[in-house]
């Protein structure tokens, strides 16, 4: 049996402590609460698996998919290399108050005290409040004893990188690169398969039962980079009817795609699935005789043994895709 449909998923969506209503009102998750911090668009984490919600695969979740599919599913080299796990987990994150500082190991310190991958990641943001920023990184070079100092005396700000940001900005978190997203933006994150983050500082944020969330002090001071870089803020260009590398790692490969009318793609050189998320306008896939409307905050996977998509843009149309090199 052949897979010949793109496969879209069942949003999972997340209670934050930080959450707020832009995915329910701007990207039209179903929620009636007011503290929607994330929605886990294609996930294969741990006790949250995405399940199928079009087609004839309604109802299949992805565990079974790549069971079922293999490397038609998501590529020869990445079934061989990840076996029935599937690598990348997609978000939107409404950040209503700002996130707590936090990291992520890199993939042997994750493996070895967590039994996971690590956690590389990028953001693309999609809409930002006035003046709201993102904290990406230390402003410069810093030792372990002056984070440890800053830490203790909650001063930590004064030495880390704070940019304001609009949308279309893209960041790049490595693993050990501290960073936060702050108040009033609402982007798409892209990253490695895993949930495991060392938070360092929550803002002294209680609960509404007055406690506060556990921190990882003593478990990130070995996985902090302590280094600094001049600019933090990823350059890309955009080109319309084109598809543009914005980032490209061992983990994930992301460019960007303004659209307006119609355009062919060709995965032909492509190994991997590829997914498509749509963060402006809307469009229709078809593949085929398979069709499939993409809007604003939704999510597409085309499987590995699709290579031949044609895109059409209803409105002004930007989407990102992710495959993996």
């Amino acid at each position: 049996m052949k897979i010949n449909q793109f496969l879209k998923f069942d949003p999972i969506l997340k209670n934050k402590i930080w959450g707020g209503d832009k995915l329910p009102v701007l990207l039209g998750k179903k929620s009636d609460r007011n503290d929607i911090g994330e929605s886990w668009e294609i996930s294969d984490v741990e006790n949250d698996t995405s399940v199928v919600s079009n087609g004839d695969l309604k109802g299949l979740d992805l565990k079974e998919l790549i069971s079922n599919f293999k490397g038609d599913l998501v590529g020869k080299k990445i079934y061989n290399h990840f076996g029935e796990k599937f690598p990348l987990l997609i978000k939107f994150i409404d950040a209503k108050e700002a996130l707590s500082i936090q990291l992520h190991p890199h993939d042997e310190l994750a493996q070895k005290r967590h039994n996971s991958f690590g956690k590389t990641e990028m953001w693309y943001v999609m809409q930002a409040d006035y003046e709201a920023n993102l904290i990406v990184g230390f402003k410069k070079n810093v030792t372990k004893e002056e984070y440890i100092h800053h830490l203790e005396n909650k001063s930590l700000t004064k030495i880390l990188n704070i940019d304001q940001v609009k949308a279309g900005d893209v960041y790049f978190i490595p693993t050990g690169r501290v960073h936060a997203i702050g108040a009033g933006v609402l982007l798409a994150e892209i990253q490695q398969t895993s949930d495991i983050t060392y938070r360092v500082y929550d803002w002294d944020r209680q609960d509404m039962e007055g406690n506060y969330r556990d921190l990882h002090t003593e478990e990130a001071i070995d996985a902090i980079d302590y280094s600094s870089k001049s600019s933090y803020k990823t350059n890309y260009s955009k080109t319309q009817n084109e598809s543009t590398q914005i980032v490209s790692c061992p983990y994930f490969t992301t460019n960007v795609i303004p659209i307006n009318g119609q355009i062919s793609v060709d995965h032909s050189d492509k190994d991997s699935f590829v997914i498509y998320i749509c963060v402006k306008g809307k469009a229709i896939f078809s593949y085929k005789n398979h069709r499939e409307e993409l809007k604003i905050g939704e999510t597409l996977l085309v499987p590995a043994i699709i290579k031949k998509v044609v895109i059409e843009s209803i409105d002004d149309t930007e989407i990102l895709e992710v495959y993996i090199q």
